[in-house]
């Protein structure tokens, strides 16, 4: 396990590389800390959660709402949690945003950390602060910015990750690509996504190389006024998308790209709208969707 603490302007963040869960109790003791986690990672790692106080939510973006977060605020209630407990989410960004949310408004903000478990989570979702809920079909409408203590980064969990969830992650390390990174633009255009999925040293070195990405961009830009605009590539129509017509995350966010990537064709005369869809494509994403255009606007 190797430890590097980033500082962004309301705080720091300890990031724990190469970890493993069981290592989580030389980051926060068992005695004040309750684990947050959703049933498809509990009954998939159940061993792991042994002797921590733990809280199961049910999984899917459908419960990231204000409903979720008041129950999980209430058994937080139950379980006598004060100011000094440490909440610690354990799952992909449903879980995170969640967690991070209600940490930032229970009794008025109490310590948190986050151990990702899926692709998405690990090179975006934990990152940089930014968590909060739907209201109806309206993406993260509420939530906070506000920096997570430490991150546990521990890749057996991505062992249980159903393919489409691989996927769908790999729509946020293609953005980051775009947006950042040329060389690892044409690292993914060379590499097969079954290289990334069955070599571990791969997935390591790629999943560090975008997690430095994001926060480089977050220290710079915490309260997105400038830079940190950037990482919304794709997300403008993909958000308005994703609730409205039940797509992944990822999903939303790559025809997001694609639509993005052919208006700046048009506008500005970018040349490689060609070069992004294709690389989403071999990712096994999709690129396009029929939709009603004045219902997504709206939401837009």
């Amino acid at each position: 396990m190797t430890k590097t603490t980033y500082r962004f302007s309301s705080g720091s963040t300890d990031y724990y590389q190469d970890a493993a869960f069981r290592q989580l109790q030389l980051v926060t003791p068992k005695s004040s800390t309750i684990i947050v986690t959703d049933d498809n990672v509990y009954h998939a790692h159940k061993k792991k959660f042994q002797g921590w106080e733990t809280i199961v939510l049910k999984a899917g973006e459908e419960y990231k709402v204000q409903e979720t977060a008041d129950t999980l605020i209430s058994a937080l209630i139950d379980l006598k949690a004060t100011r000094s407990t440490t909440l610690v989410g354990v799952g992909g960004g449903v879980i995170t945003d969640l967690t991070g949310y209600v940490a930032a408004v229970f009794m008025r903000g109490i310590r948190f950390g986050f151990v990702p478990t899926t692709v998405l989570g690990m090179v975006d979702a934990a990152i940089g602060g930014k968590n909060g809920v739907d209201l109806d079909i309206y993406k993260n409408i509420v939530g906070t910015i506000r920096q997570p203590a430490f991150l546990l980064y521990d890749y057996s969990f991505l062992g249980s990750l159903p393919i489409a969830q691989w996927q769908s992650g790999f729509a946020e390390i293609i953005k980051h690509a775009c947006i950042k990174d040329s060389r690892m633009f044409s690292e993914l255009e060379d590499t097969s996504p079954n290289v990334y999925r069955n070599e571990k040293k791969r997935l390591s070195s790629l999943i560090r190389k975008n997690v430095l990405i994001k926060t480089r961009i977050v220290q710079k830009d915490e309260s997105e006024k400038s830079q940190r605009k950037l990482l919304n590539f794709g997300h403008t129509l993909g958000h308005a998308l994703e609730n409205q017509y039940e797509l992944s995350h990822g999903e939303a966010i790559a025809i997001g790209m694609t639509f993005a990537s052919g208006v700046s064709q048009n506008i500005t005369g970018f040349r490689d709208a060609g070069r992004v869809i294709s690389l989403l494509e071999k990712y096994k994403l999709p690129t396009h969707v029929s939709f009603n255009h004045e219902k997504v606007v709206n939401a837009l």
